[in-house]
């Protein structure tokens, strides 16, 4: 489908530049936002480094273990069927453990493993079974605690309080994956979505070659044992910082109670401390767990400039296109159509591209969302709209097709459906989330 829509923009908007006479303009455009693209990424290039670093120090002291061990009680009670110390339930905590850090890379091993074992133990081989469904809407929906790759793109390019968006994409990834779970859950009762009414495969995955990649890679992703204990000298340099910031906390508090009210002190407060208090507790896990955190930071950062070139291709392709689409005139045809339906939503018309191409790729998605807030600005309300949308929802065709294709699951049931209500209710939480934080902004 991403192939229709990439070639689709291109040969519209030689077509459209054919009638309106901008066809100088589109060839212009051509090479412009190529170069563009490239621009973008040089910019990101730090950011991403240092917050990818930062990722890694907390993940080698033990924080990804630690979500995943308070995973464990809420799993038993969504996957009753797979057995508690079956390693399908250890791949899927992991692989939610590591999607709740934004840890994209660390969880596709875990999900591909936990598909297969689910696969194992299906009576039906090649028909998803309820627990294939619901963890797929999960994984497509996955709470974000640490939106740390649009965070990197919002500081690179210049925005005054990047970490602004970390409450909007909490709430809207919470709201996404809720409504995910339940979906799973009630369209596996339907009849049209019973699993005798498909037919069984006869194919294995024993030999499956995504199992041995997914078993080889998954060890790559930091520890598999919890880290040393804390010393006394640890817990008194935790407890003196912690009160430390705490006491200057509640001096801007207290000053601002005097002209604000609690909500204004929440919104205007968030956006700026958000990024130094993430900064801080990430180096405290790793502190806290005897991380040697200037190695980990250097190490998470070679992972980092690893993710920023991947992702130069993905830019250049995308911008071109949606560059000609634009410069042909096209892309303002199209969105003046659209303007009074998403109006009535409270969604500028601008924002739409990136919701509508998020499912189909992230790596498009992503550099679609840094161009609208270059173009923008990225603490406008479309430049947070963006922001959001890129945190709230996964590429969930893409998921779909790597995950059920790596357990050779011809029938997915009611997979699909599922995740694309957890898309909708993320794209309106997302929404909803951003005209509360950000009322007023231009």
């Amino acid at each position: 489908m991403l192939n229709w829509i990439w070639l689709g923009l291109i040969l519209i908007s030689i077509v459209f530049a054919a009638f309106t006479g901008k066809m100088e303009a589109v060839s212009t455009a051509s090479m412009t936002t190529a170069k563009q693209a490239v621009e973008y990424v040089i910019g990101l290039v730090g950011p991403m480094v240092f917050f990818l670093g930062l990722m890694r120090i907390a993940q080698d002291g033990g924080l990804l273990l630690a979500i995943a061990r308070g995973l464990r009680p809420v799993m038993r009670r969504l996957f009753p069927d797979v057995p508690t110390e079956h390693p399908a339930m250890g791949a899927m905590i992991m692989n939610m453990a590591s999607n709740m850090l934004g840890l994209g890379n660390a969880a596709t091993p875990f999900g591909l493993k936990a598909m297969i074992e689910l696969e194992r133990i299906n009576s039906r081989p090649g028909v998803a079974t309820n627990a294939m469904a619901l963890f797929l809407a999960i994984n497509t929906s996955s709470i974000t605690l640490f939106p740390l790759g649009v965070i990197a793109v919002r500081t690179s390019l210049g925005s005054t309080a990047p970490g602004s968006i970390f409450l909007p994409t909490l709430v809207a990834t919470a709201c996404s994956t809720t409504i995910g779970v339940i979906a799973a859950i009630l369209l596996s009762k339907l009849p049209s979505y019973r699993a005798d009414k498909f037919p069984i495969s006869t194919c294995s995955t024993t030999d499956d070659a995504a199992n041995r990649a997914a078993s080889e890679t998954a060890i790559e992703y930091g520890p598999t044992q919890a880290p040393a204990p804390m010393g006394g000298m640890q817990r008194l340099f935790l407890v003196s910082f912690g009160l430390l910031v705490l006491i200057g906390l509640a001096l801007e508090v207290h000053e601002r109670m005097a002209t604000q009210s609690a909500v204004e002190i929440l919104k205007t407060m968030s956006p700026h401390w958000l990024v130094p208090a993430l900064i801080a507790a990430l180096l405290l896990v790793g502190f806290a767990g005897r991380v040697r955190v200037y190695e980990s930071m250097v190490e998470g950062g070679r992972e980092g400039l690893q993710v920023a070139v991947k992702i130069v291709p993905f830019f250049v392709a995308i911008l071109v296109a949606v560059g000609m689409f634009r410069a042909s005139g096209a892309m303002d045809f199209l969105l003046t159509g659209l303007a009074p339906l998403t109006s009535l939503i409270g969604v500028p018309v601008e924002a739409l591209p990136v919701a509508l191409l998020r499912p189909l790729s992230g790596g498009g998605s992503f550099a679609l969302m840094s161009e609208t807030m270059a173009t923008y600005g990225p603490d406008s309300f479309i430049g947070v709209l963006v922001s959001t949308l890129q945190g709230s929802t996964e590429t969930t065709f893409y998921v779909l097709a790597l995950y059920l294709g790596a357990a050779r699951v011809r029938h997915g049931r009611h997979t699909l459906p599922a995740c694309l209500l957890a898309d909708l209710a993320g794209f309106l939480a997302s929404v909803a989330a951003c005209h509360f934080f950000f009322r007023g902004l231009a």
